[in-house]
């Protein structure tokens, strides 16, 4: 597994709950059209919703029919769950969903969220600073004077980093321009801007594409700065990114990571049950083809804010998953 989260040190979850410990026989299913949204094409979320929708098609032999569809992110995601009709399955991170319950900028506007279901865990969000090599920043620090893309346009990425910015006292000393993620990396090609924050599981295949074009260094965080932004976010974690996870990247990388959840709305009991006993059958299989998932424990079910499924309750009790009574 490239990277090291040292939130995520408890494997016994994650075998109890990987292919021998889900033996129970799926329910029927009625022919379901499900909608997935997680993030955009160039990150790590897009391939494993898609790689999540393949399973579920082929595991409910087509009972299921999955659509996957580009988003800007979280915020989005969560807005529409709120508003869009028909079984969704969407990701975020467990604030967001906070925010949304209590009806705080910008789910103010609008929508019913109550709705909103966890169904499980996914990989960790991790908080990537990509800087042009030749830029002269070597450290966070290290931005001030400089310009510096803080995430796509409105996005949970944006959000985060604004809140990081400030914690380190260097949101004034920036010139932070506002644009859609994907065009980040050209700005850097282009020498528009000396860096960007991406947040998305590592590795993340934008940044994989722009440090084999460009030379690019992300920055690590010292540990007095993980400190900070840990202490404003508690369910957030110091994460490690392994030298040699990027191209002309030789030295770990020191960053914090952010819980994210699957999240569910206009999903009947019978399709939670199905999806999220595939997800954990499953894990071991998505982990083969794709490493992110391998840090993915039951543990982290709690962590998710939104009451659980009702579909999906018996089956965590089940497996001997605790639930904390604000999620029943």
């Amino acid at each position: 597994m490239t990277g090291r989260i040292t939130l995520l040190t408890t494997r016994r979850a994650a075998a109890a709950l990987g292919v021998a410990g889900v033996a129970a026989v799926a329910p029927a299913l009625a022919d379901t059209q499900l909608t997935l949204k997680s993030a955009s094409s160039s990150s790590s979320y897009y391939v494993m919703t898609v790689q999540l929708a393949e399973m579920l098609r082929a595991e409910s032999d087509g009972d299921i029919r999955p659509t996957v569809e580009e988003s800007q992110g979280s915020v989005q995601n969560v807005m529409e769950a709120g508003t869009r009709p028909g079984a969704f399955l969407f990701t975020s991170p467990p604030n967001l969903i906070d925010d949304a319950f209590a009806g705080n900028e910008p789910f103010d506007q609008g929508g019913d969220y109550d709705g909103i279901r966890t169904l499980f865990p996914m990989p960790f969000i991790t908080i990537h600073f990509v800087v042009r090599d030749d830029s002269g920043i070597e450290s966070v620090s290290d931005l001030a004077g400089h310009t510096f893309i803080p995430g796509g346009t409105g996005t949970f990425c944006a959000t985060q980093t604004a809140t990081v910015l400030d914690l380190l006292d260097l949101s004034d000393d920036l010139d932070m321009p506002e644009m859609e993620l994907a065009g980040a990396p050209d700005a850097l090609r282009n020498n528009q801007a000396d860096g960007y924050a991406t947040c998305s599981s590592h590795p993340t295949p934008q940044v994989q594409e722009l440090a084999s074009t460009l030379d690019v260094r992300v920055l690590s965080f010292t540990e007095e700065e993980r400190e900070r932004i840990i202490s404003e976010n508690p369910a957030a974690g110091a994460v490690t990114i392994a030298g040699g996870t990027y191209s002309g990247q030789d030295e770990d990388v020191e960053t914090v990571a952010v819980p994210v959840g699957a999240y569910g709305t206009n999903m009947d009991d019978e399709t939670a049950r199905f999806v999220v006993e595939q997800f954990w059958q499953q894990r071991e299989g998505l982990a083969e083809e794709n490493p992110w998932w391998a840090g993915v424990t039951s543990e982290l079910v709690a962590q998710l804010s939104a009451p659980l499924h009702p579909g999906v309750i018996d089956f965590y009790e089940e497996q001997g998953v605790e639930i904390p009574d604000d999620m029943r």
